[in-house]
């Protein structure tokens, strides 16, 4: 078995403080125990599945670093394989700091509680109950990573150093205030649609990985795992509209959507809430799937021919 320098990083863990309960009225406290509770039986579901890896680990002899996702600032370098622990949102995070050499295999809690604040998983290969024998089968180069498209993302002609995995999404900061922004798809900077001009709600664009997520809860189509197009959809739109039928589509790997914002105030979402880019009325907004892809060990219902080796 090929020894690795193998990076885990980790979800931190949720701190719950005494003397905060000891100062509620005696009325909330008792909401405020079933909370705790909850939150506690979380920590060790997710407590729980460290200990497990790392025991793995251990027993395989192989060294890991730890690191907590929050800590995470500078890019990830001089490891082989980057092990996350604690779902999608986990996965996406390390994303965000990983180029295209350096393979991630998401871990994904189980949980007999339903926790509607939980990722479901879907781009996490292992489980506390298959996690050695996929480390196994990666360790001895029996299953191979697949290759996710991500989104580069460019404003007012600056790329912006994080790429997407998921989705991007534009929006007023205020839900209730109508988005104004026009857009085009073009390929070497010649336009190949008509530029389009939106009042809705807002833009979200997704990539193939980010397909079963809010773009397929919005209507949107999920796309193969492996495809490098973009999905777009222009969110609630005014109508009528002559063009509201161009107001969902898809962005091939060679094309570029092209974004301008007409609004005094706007805020560019990347892959969720925790990278966030203001933008201001007449700022430009570029979409593409030319940013560095990554590389992901895929679950069977991502991708089922992947797994016909028996482990």
């Amino acid at each position: 078995m090929v020894r690795k320098r193998l990076l885990l990083l980790l979800k931190p863990f949720d701190l719950c403080l005494s003397h905060e309960l000891a100062a509620l009225p005696s009325s909330n406290r008792r909401k405020a125990l079933q909370v705790l509770r909850f939150l506690y039986d979380r920590m060790l579901v997710h407590k729980n599945s460290i200990n497990f890896c790392r025991d793995i680990l251990r027993k395989k002899a192989i060294k890991s670093k730890v690191v907590f996702r929050s800590d995470l600032s500078q890019p990830i370098r001089d490891v082989d394989l980057v092990i996350t622990i604690g779902g999608d949102g986990t996965l996406l995070q390390a994303s965000h700091f990983l180029d295209n050499s350096i393979p991630v295999l998401g871990v994904e809690e189980f949980s007999e509680v339903f926790d509607a604040t939980r990722s479901t998983g879907y781009l996490c290969a292992a489980t506390v109950n298959n996690f050695e024998q996929m480390l196994e089968g990666i360790l001895e180069n029996r299953f191979e990573p697949s290759e996710l498209a991500r989104m580069a993302v460019s404003l007012n002609s600056k790329l912006i150093s994080t790429s997407a995995l998921n989705d991007v999404l534009l929006a007023h900061p205020c839900p209730s205030v109508v988005s104004r922004f026009s857009f085009r798809i073009t390929q070497n900077g010649e336009p190949l649609s008509n530029l389009l001009h939106s009042r809705s709600s807002g833009l979200r664009v997704s990539t193939a990985a980010g397909s079963t997520a809010a773009m397929l809860s919005a209507g949107g189509s999920a796309m193969p795992i492996l495809s490098k197009e973009l999905q777009y959809m222009v969110r609630e739109p005014i109508l009528p509209d002559p063009n509201s039928h161009l107001m969902h589509g898809f962005v091939k790997s060679d094309e570029t959507m092209d974004i301008t914002w007409f609004c005094r105030e706007g805020l560019l979402y990347i892959d969720g809430s925790h990278v966030v880019h203001s933008v201001q009325h007449g700022d430009t907004i570029e979409l593409s799937s030319k940013a560095p892809t990554l590389k992901v060990y895929l679950p069977p219902h991502c991708y089922p021919t992947m797994y016909d080796t028996e482990v």
